[in-house]
């Protein structure tokens, strides 16, 4: 199986997981009214399998984007005080005339 396949099965994978414990949580801890909602109603088995199925498609994505991310290779420095190449400011000499002096 390709690697680019593999990662995409994983990161599935790890955000439906997300999903369930995030959905699970909800329902625990009655956020907003969703636990007495999915739990008194006899159709809150379909809520709560379009909260993991929802949520589960919007936490792969966000683990794939962030594991495609993290893949970036380092393309060299990086700002701060690293960069020693960078343009030193050189003293340029003004003439200066003293206050009240005529010509």
């Amino acid at each position: 199986m390709p690697a680019l396949i593999r990662l995409y099965i994983q990161s599935v994978a790890i955000g439906f997981a997300i999903s369930a414990g995030f959905a699970v949580l909800l329902v625990w801890q009655d956020v907003m009214g969703i636990g007495r909602l999915v739990l008194a109603s006899p159709q809150g088995w379909i809520a709560a399998l379009m909260l993991f199925v929802f949520n589960g498609i919007i936490f792969a994505g966000v683990q794939f984007g962030l594991r495609v991310m993290l893949m970036a290779e380092d393309e060299g420095p990086k700002g701060g005080l690293r960069q020693h190449d960078a343009a030193v400011p050189a003293p340029v000499p003004v003439r200066v005339e003293a206050r009240g002096a005529r010509r």
